[in-house]
């Protein structure tokens, strides 16, 4: 290609036969996974195959299948590197989007965090899943109807006056953003490598992030996409296996969703006879800075510093209001409408229409994880406070210990009777899901199959935010800013050793674990939330809405979503209506809307052609007609094997 084209024309037949050759090839390596995990699991059963081996067997597998997925799609094309060519059926949009979505959070930490928070950890599901509809509504078909490569790409043309301007700052929001959210991911991955093959946490993660280099390295998008409908496949098998298993075996019904309040009644009845306060009872939220307080101490260990770490403090002022519940569910709603790595996957279908076909798909696919979590929370519980609670302290199974051994599981027996009492069982959320398996007494590789979905989970979203982190600079900085006239081989370079030092980054960020993965995960959504939701919603419906309001709107936003929350996060006390860190995006959003509107009917409105393009983009079909500072006119995709 001589320039740079904004769009790829793809003819409907032609995504139809790629889509029926994408369904047989999927359709196999879904037959292949069953047939593995059986295999693996006759020889543990008959033959007694050791738990590392049945461990190192899922690890090899799955890198080595994204390995080979990235090797396959290597790429030059500068639209397939960015956008996998706009030729993505919508279907595995969807899948790809739902697996780029489910992050470590989903797969790992939700359930983990239902099974302490209760009712109260509705919010993550009921917020996340909300995000989508306004996902559908208000950005997906416009954003794909501008077709630009990365978030950036579109604030500088809907805001050209000070494009460059706002490009970077815009790019930089999506940097902090993504490295939050990245870094909550490289934690899963340091977990489940410390458990399904015994290494390490911090080896453990280099090692898992290799399978995210490999194809980040090569195809860009384009193997990542394809990456990431196997990573889904993976991870859905994996969530749903153990609690199908546990659901038929505590009420004799397959179906766990539905036998949710069956496991409700059954935690309610242990608990009467336990004495232990209710699971079910909402709005328990307090105010704490422990997570806080064990990092300041992890760092100190590890660099030999000596931090001053803040005064321990639990407020409980506002526990019985629902401020906290409706704050964070909402920061949920707009940080995902905001999150600059969901919104590229908009730009990788053929057109407008498929984008919003796509948005369906992707809310479906994330149906059958976030459906289930609930349930797989109540039954985990259930376990629990059944095999484990009430036994023995030195008969414990063997898992007890293996989990103990991670930090993330610890046990004491306060009042010396030998027995474990609930109150004595510290349980970190974040292992819930990977243990519930050998809790129930599965064998090791339905508990192997379960960490390589979350391994799966983990990594999808990675690669997708390394992607995101290296294009804003390669792309939005470098090419578009600093050096125009780099050429295409200068720009692949840039980005390819952006993605190893964003990794590389993001693995040291995730020693001192901050908090838990869903708290890292909901500080990069009210990020997102307090940047890129108000100006991209501005930017699509409200014409004038100019570049001054947008660099403002997002300075502004971010300043203030950061201030909250490392204040509420080191001093609970420093807080409004009881609103922890977790949902500070409350306070970005307020900001970036009222400096964005104030602003920009304080200064000059945007030039006509601008006001005229918003006109364009705000009829969700077809293609615009020129886009400033693109390519005046469409041109079709080059053809395979053509030289950029």
């Amino acid at each position: 290609m001589s320039q740079e084209t904004y769009y790829t024309r793809v003819s409907k037949r032609e995504v139809k036969l790629f889509q029926q050759r994408l369904v047989r090839i999927y359709g196999v390596f879904v037959i292949g996974l069953l047939l593995f995990t059986t295999i693996l699991a006759v020889l543990e059963v008959n033959v007694g195959l050791s738990k590392v081996a049945i461990g190192y067997a899922y690890l090899f597998l799955t890198l080595l299948l994204y390995a080979f997925i990235g090797i396959l799609n290597f790429t030059r094309r500068l639209d397939e590197y960015y956008v996998a060519g706009r030729r993505v059926p919508a279907f595995f949009n969807g899948m790809a989007t739902g697996a780029d979505w489910m992050s470590a959070a989903s797969f790992i930490s939700m359930a983990g965090s239902l099974f302490i928070l209760g009712y109260d950890g509705r919010a993550y599901i009921m917020g996340w899943t909300g995000g989508y509809v306004l996902l559908a509504l208000f950005f997906a078909p416009y954003l794909r109807k501008f077709g630009q490569f990365t978030i950036p790409d579109f604030v500088a043309a809907r805001f050209p006056e000070k494009g460059r301007t706002v490009r970077v700052v815009a790019a930089i929001c999506a940097i902090i953003v993504s490295l939050t959210y990245v870094t909550a991911q490289v934690t899963g991955v340091g977990i489940i490598m410390s458990r399904i093959v015994g290494l390490p946490f911090e080896i453990g993660v280099f090692v898992g992030l290799a399978g995210v280099l490999v194809c980040s390295f090569l195809g860009g998008m384009k193997s990542i996409t394809w990456t990431q409908v196997a990573q889904y496949i993976i991870l859905i098998i994996a969530y749903l296996v153990p609690v199908t298993f546990l659901s038929t075996v505590r009420t004799g019904v397959p179906i766990s969703e539905l036998m949710y309040g069956r496991a409700l009644q059954e935690i309610s009845r242990i608990e009467q006879q336990l004495n232990l306060p209710s699971y079910i009872e909402p709005f328990k939220w307090t105010l704490s800075n422990a997570s806080a307080r064990a990092s300041i101490g992890q760092i100190n260990e590890a660099l030999r510093i000596n931090l001053p770490q803040p005064p321990a403090m639990n407020v409980t002022d506002w526990r019985g209001f629902p401020w906290e519940f409706l704050a964070l569910t909402f920061c949920l709603m707009a940080g995902t409408a905001g999150l600059p790595h969901i919104l590229i996957r908009y730009y990788t279908v053929p057109d407008p229409k498929e984008a919003r076909i796509s948005v369906g798909w992707s809310l479906f696919f994330i149906f059958l994880l976030y459906f289930t979590a609930p349930a797989y929370a109540a039954f985990s519980r259930w376990e629990f406070l059944t095999n484990v609670v009430g036994r023995p302290i030195n008969q414990l199974p063997g898992w007890v210990e293996a989990w103990a051994r991670t930090g993330l599981l610890t046990i004491r027996d306060a009042n010396g009777d030998g027995i474990l009492q609930w109150a004595e069982l510290t349980i970190n959320p974040d292992i819930v899901v990977l243990a519930t398996p050998e809790v129930a007494g599965l064998p090791y590789t339905i508990a192997a199959l379960v960490a390589a979905g979350g391994l799966a989970a983990a990594l999808s979203t990675a690669d997708g935010l390394l992607l995101v982190i290296s294009t804003a600079v390669a792309h939005d900085i470098y090419a578009k800013t600093i050096n125009p006239n780099a050429t295409y081989a200068t720009r692949f370079l840039v980005s390819r050793l952006m993605i190893l030092v964003a990794a590389v980054v993001a693995a040291f960020l995730a020693f001192p674990r901050l908090a838990l993965i869903v708290q890292l995960v909901a500080w990069a959504f009210s990020l997102a939330a307090s940047t890129f939701f108000p100006v991209v919603l501005l930017g699509i419906f409200w014409k004038r809405a100019n570049a001054w309001g947008a660099i403002s709107g997002m300075i502004g936003g971010l300043v203030a979503c950061l201030v909250y929350l490392w204040g509420n996060y080191l001093f609970p006390s420093f807080n409004l209506f009881g609103l922890s860190h977790l949902s500070s995006g409350i306070f970005g959003m307020a900001v970036n809307f009222g400096l964005q509107i104030a602003v920009s009917l304080a200064t000059a409105p945007p030039p006509r052609e601008v006001q005229e393009l918003v006109d364009q983009v705000r009829i969700p079909v077809g293609e615009l007609v020129t886009v400033p500072g693109a390519a005046p006119a469409p041109r079709p995709a080059p053809q395979p094997g053509a030289d950029d």
